[in-house]
């Protein structure tokens, strides 16, 4: 649940827009008032709120101190004005330019008393709270972040949209839970308070395994004269760390790391090993998937997922048909090379309702997947293997297998040859349609 920059350029324009629709309001009854003047004066009717807003923001033009004083006299002599949240968010964003941490985060806990269960508008005041960098201000945050949690952890699987499937709403859930609490464990770390910053950051750490909460969990320990946990969440934030690029500095880690394991070993002798041994079991860890289909062993018995959504995908239809499997991972290069291929069989086959193409995913880390689908737009319907790779003994990447009317092998190519491919993958997929019980065959490239 990371925070969203804070600062956006502000114009006149944004902030009519963001007060909308006060602003056009406010501009229609100023036209309106300009043209009453002009037929009578005398008549002319004291300014209403929204005209004064006009006029506020108008006057102020691009001067962030000037729209600061003029909202703050607009509420002083509006204090129940409808829409304070807009104004409020206004003049966080302005004292934000004037570097004005104070007033922003002031205004952003006014938001908050207004919108109490808002948890981006909560996240907004814990950011601004944290950067005035006392302890009165963290417990503010840890209240908010306490409030949070309790809105997460309350949230219903009847609130999702229609577009997310169960399964994509549970791991977000599992995310957000996790950021979270990292949230709350960080904010009790910076009040000193490292029996419950380890309790959160635990359970962080458990729901969702990042570098930032080992890390966090190794200075904890640290601090604590706790210099064999704190060893061993070092090594966790290292394994998971990404370069100097990410959230946390490999680098820094190392460096963190090694002055441990030498206060506790006395140099640095085997902590390279160590650092391998770790790295090997938390990526195992994190990347591993659920055994998916344990136990079944006939083809149209498998449920698989679609890559796109995470919606069923049952098999238990394709019986009777003829199937081809592109088994393929986003790190294979020949795979890419492949696909281009495999989509051109698929389309001459395309009004043959007794043949399917598939393309099987194989990556241990579906993460990756999604980003490479839509760089990489894919014809061909894609699933996860979800254990069919299990079933098919499939340990080496692009593999593609023709699977007959009987959920039999008629196919198998281990690699490929470009220049044959399509022409062999095409007659092997005819025979396979006009023939039953034709023998497996096996194109080992």
């Amino acid at each position: 649940m990371p925070s969203q920059p804070l600062v956006p350029a502000l114009t006149a324009l944004l902030l009519c827009a963001l007060l909308s629709p006060l602003c056009s309001a406010g501009q229609a009854a100023s036209q309106a008032s300009d043209s009453g003047r002009t037929k009578d004066k005398a008549s002319a009717k004291p300014p209403n709120p929204e005209e004064e807003l006009q006029r506020a923001l108008t006057d102020a033009g691009s001067d962030r101190a000037s729209l600061v004083h003029n909202l703050e006299g607009f509420l002083t002599k509006y204090p129940e004005y409808p829409n304070r949240t807009g104004i409020y968010r206004a003049l966080v964003e302005a004292s934000l330019q004037l570097t004005d941490n104070t007033r922003a985060a002031d205004y952003s806990e006014r938001m908050v008393s207004l919108n109490p269960n808002d948890i981006s508008i909560l996240l907004l005041a814990i950011e601004l709270l944290e950067r005035q960098d006392d302890q009165a201000g963290y417990r503010r945050a840890l209240s908010y972040s306490t409030r949070i949690l309790d809105l997460v952890e309350r949230a219903s699987p009847s609130e999702r949209s229609a577009r997310v499937s169960l399964e994509q709403w549970e791991q977000q859930k599992k995310s957000d839970l996790a950021n979270t609490r990292f949230l709350r464990g960080d904010l009790y770390f910076k009040l000193k308070d490292y029996d419950a910053a380890r309790k959160d950051l635990d359970a962080s750490y458990e729901t969702f395994p990042s570098a930032s909460a080992a890390a966090r969990l190794g200075e904890t320990a640290e601090l604590q004269k706790d210099l064999n946990t704190a060893i061993e969440e070092y090594a966790r934030a290292f394994a998971l760390a990404e370069g100097k690029s990410g959230s946390v500095s490999r680098e820094e880690i190392r460096k963190k790391i090694g002055n441990v394991w030498r206060l506790a070993h006395g140099s640095d002798k085997g902590l390279g090993e160590y650092l391998l041994n770790t790295y090997d079991t938390v990526t195992l860890r994190t990347l591993k998937k659920a055994l998916r289909n344990k136990g079944v062993k006939e083809f149209s018995e498998f449920t698989l997922r679609k890559a796109s959504s995470g919606a069923p995908y049952p098999l238990k239809d394709t019986k009777g048909k003829v199937v081809v499997l592109n088994f393929w991972a986003t790190w294979c290069g020949p795979c890419h090379e492949l696909e281009p291929l495999f989509a051109h069989v698929a389309a001459d086959f395309h009004n043959l309702p007794a043949a399917l193409f598939l393309s099987a995913n194989c990556d241990e880390d579906e993460t990756l997947v999604a980003p490479y689908l839509q760089k990489d737009k894919l014809t061909t319907e894609i699933v996860f293997a979800d254990g069919l790779d299990r079933l098919f003994s499939v340990n080496s990447f692009p593999t593609v297998l023709i699977i007959d009317r009987k959920g039999k092998i008629a196919f198998r190519s281990n690699g490929f040859q470009p220049d044959t491919f399509a022409h062999d993958l095409s007659s092997a997929v005819r025979r396979a349609l006009d023939k039953t019980d034709a023998a497996p065959e096996t194109n080992d490239r």
